[in-house]
């Protein structure tokens, strides 16, 4: 049976000092190449996937990343006209939703196949 500490005894010495508890935790972390990193690998790498999108008989191109950034618009001057601004803006307009709307459907695939289809919401 352990002895209680005499009274000119410090309570509070350094042998008496229990030692940290290791984190319950600490099995759960990776290196860079652990499969909790390659996930976010594949996240990174699909923001900066591209798609492209082409209207007006491919008068207007617009490319996009999946990310929902739209990186570069091309116009054709052939459908430059000062008189009908209102035909360019549509056109424009169109070429940005359907180059995004693409984006959003190859992210939403390719997180499916990440998540081996669970859906889990925000991905």
């Amino acid at each position: 049976m352990p002895q209680s500490p005499s009274s000119k005894e410090k309570w509070w010495s350094a042998d008496r000092i229990p030692t940290p508890i290791q984190s319950r935790h600490e099995h759960c972390q990776t290196d860079e190449a652990g499969p909790a990193n390659a996930g976010r690998t594949r996240v990174e790498e699909l923001a900066k996937r591209t798609v492209e999108a082409s209207v007006g008989g491919g008068k207007v191109q617009v490319t996009a990343s999946c990310a929902g950034d739209v990186l570069d618009l091309r116009i054709d001057p052939s459908v430059v006209d000062p008189a009908d601004v209102e035909f360019l803006q549509d056109l424009v307009l169109k070429g940005v939703q359907e180059a995004i709307q693409r984006g959003k459907e190859t992210a939403a695939a390719e997180m499916k196949k990440l998540t081996g289809g669970l859906g889990i919401p925000g991905l």
